[in-house]
């Protein structure tokens, strides 16, 4: 009888959420913190609670409101499902091209020609392929905070995990689970550490020699997580937990070799190359020097031209070959340019959004492709994504659903006063766990910045902890529970676009998940032991 028992869909297990929402607003007090606006050491202004001023007010319980949350979690979360649909459509047009199965094809061909060199071969060029990629996106989460961006790359590392051998499990691994690992061990983050270090006065990025060491620690477990599970899935696909779900990737697999593929060069394409340099040079002009911060480092750059001047080359040298190979270029300088434009201009998920569905419009028009043609892919690849959109705006309801009901500060009070004759390291082992159980409902990290540490950083000076233990706290509270909370966008958007059910993604991450919150309170224990510099 139970195996014949049909796990709940996604949709009703997120709906699920919200009426449990809803019915702690009965039961818990309502309550509120008073705020102020505080000037960060960057010059900008942050609105952040006052430590004493917490105060009841009258409960909010939610009955009807489960439904109009669900229309306000769509309105609050409008930008991340744009932002899905958009990706999706644009990437729709890139694979009818078939360019990322040649690159794919093409990438397999190379890393098995490695195999003859003995030493490689002893390693494993499966899993130096992961490793490398695990470790880039790493150092983006690390360094700037890669989060909502993954889901463009989920398109990508998912087809190439399954053509390996593995499963989608592996390729989110490879580029957001990575990102996630990156982000609990950030060394350089504006968007957490950046926030919670200038609200806790506490010089910016410091104490950076004792992250870096945990940022190591982090993802040399991760990684070996994720290659023994990769391991024992290409030993046996059948073992996966998600190899019913894959079908439709592998479906989509190219099996053909690449000598079948149909190489040419359209005057389109060339078209298409001529308008985008012509475009890159004006930006040039405009934008001869470009300011990259990296934490408190910043380089001024003229890295636009010699993208630029890169690009025209490499275009040339592509479209000799074949369109497909220029429209992988085309996705390479996207990349490139998503890089730059977060790291020197603060794009977020509009202009990148817009990046990619430039890319996939120049990527249809290379390919001679009709307006009509390239409509209907577009509209296709919407459809096929419109299920991750929709579950993000599900999941934005929850967030609405604890704010209306005026019981978040109630929750974050009550949790604070648990704090007190416990010692350092117990102090510090509970403001983690309280972070982690914030972020389970607030999986912002700068909302949650702005929350809890005018709380915690005074907090910590009077029971003798380092502020920069209490900032190291929240770090790992905010960023190991991303990749497992429901409230969380990105993550359902990730699983969305890799079509993997949340109740089977819970059920594969929840035993890594104890590792890595066991494994955050082993580092939080030299916080309060040891004199750390910058502690």
């Amino acid at each position: 009888m139970l195996k014949n028992k049909k796990i709940p869909h996604t949709y009703v297990i997120v709906f699920y959420i919200i009426i449990l929402a809803a019915i702690c607003t009965w039961f818990i007090p309502g309550g509120v913190y008073d705020h102020t606006e505080k000037i960060l050491p960057d010059g900008s202004s942050r609105n952040i609670i006052l430590p004493q001023s917490f105060h009841q007010v009258e409960s909010q319980p939610q009955t009807w409101q489960i439904f109009s949350a669900i229309f306000d979690g769509f309105v609050a979360k409008s930008d991340i499902i744009i932002f899905i649909l958009l990706i999706g459509g644009a990437f729709w047009i890139m694979n009818a091209s078939k360019a990322i199965d040649v690159a794919i094809m093409s990438f397999l061909k190379f890393t098995r020609s490695l195999e003859k060199h003995r030493l490689i071969k002893a390693i494993g060029v499966d899993n130096m392929v992961i490793t490398l990629i695990m470790i880039m996106f790493s150092i983006f989460g690390a360094v700037f905070g890669m989060s909502e961006e993954t889901i463009a790359f989920i398109i990508i590392f998912v087809p190439l995990s399954i053509s390996m051998g593995y499963d989608s499990i592996v390729g989110v691994s490879m580029c957001f689970v990575a990102a996630g690992l990156g982000f609990a061990g950030a060394m350089l983050n504006p968007f957490t550490i950046g926030i919670a270090q200038g609200l806790s006065d506490v010089p910016l990025f410091s104490g950076i020699e004792y992250r870096f060491f945990c940022w190591v620690v982090i993802n040399l477990v991760g990684i070996v997580f994720v290659l023994r599970y990769a391991a024992r899935i290409k030993k046996n696909p059948k073992k996966s937990p998600v190899y019913e779900e894959d079908q439709v990737w592998r479906d989509k697999a190219m099996v053909e070799t690449t000598d079948l593929t149909n190489y040419h060069t359209p005057l389109s394409a060339w078209i298409v190359f001529g308008i985008t340099f012509i475009i890159m040079v004006i930006y040039s002009i405009s934008y001869p020097n470009s300011t990259l911060s990296i934490g408190q480092s910043v380089a001024i750059i003229p890295i636009i031209p010699v993208l630029t001047a890169i690009f025209g080359i490499s275009s040339i040298f592509a479209l000799r070959k074949s369109v497909h190979f220029f429209i992988l270029n085309l996705l390479i300088f996207t990349i490139l340019y998503l890089i730059v434009g977060v790291m020197g201009y603060q794009w977020y998920v509009m202009e990148i959004a817009t990046l990619f569905f430039g890319m996939g419009l120049a990527s249809g028009i290379a390919m001679n492709y009709s307006p009509n043609h390239i409509t209907s892919l577009f509209l296709a690849g919407a459809k096929d994504i419109m299920s991750a959109g929709l579950v993000v705006g599900l999941a934005g309801g929850i967030i609405i659903i604890l704010q209306n009901g005026k019981i978040i500060d109630t929750m974050l009070h009550g949790l604070a006063g648990s704090m007190e004759n416990v010692g350092k390291y117990g102090s510090v082992s509970i403001m983690y766990g309280i972070q982690t159980m914030i972020n389970l409902v607030m999986p912002s990290g700068s909302a949650k910045a702005a929350l809890t540490m005018p709380i915690m950083a005074p907090f910590s000076d009077l029971i003798g902890v380092s502020r920069q233990a209490t900032i190291m706290a929240y770090q790992f509270g905010d960023g190991f529970t991303n990749m497992i909370t429901p409230t969380s966008a990105v993550l359902i958007g990730v699983l969305g676009v890799a079509k993997i059910p949340y109740e089977k993604w819970v059920k594969w991450i929840s035993g890594f998940m104890v590792i890595l919150i066991l494994l955050g309170l082993l580092l939080l224990i030299p916080t309060v032991t040891l004199n750390l510099n910058g502690f």
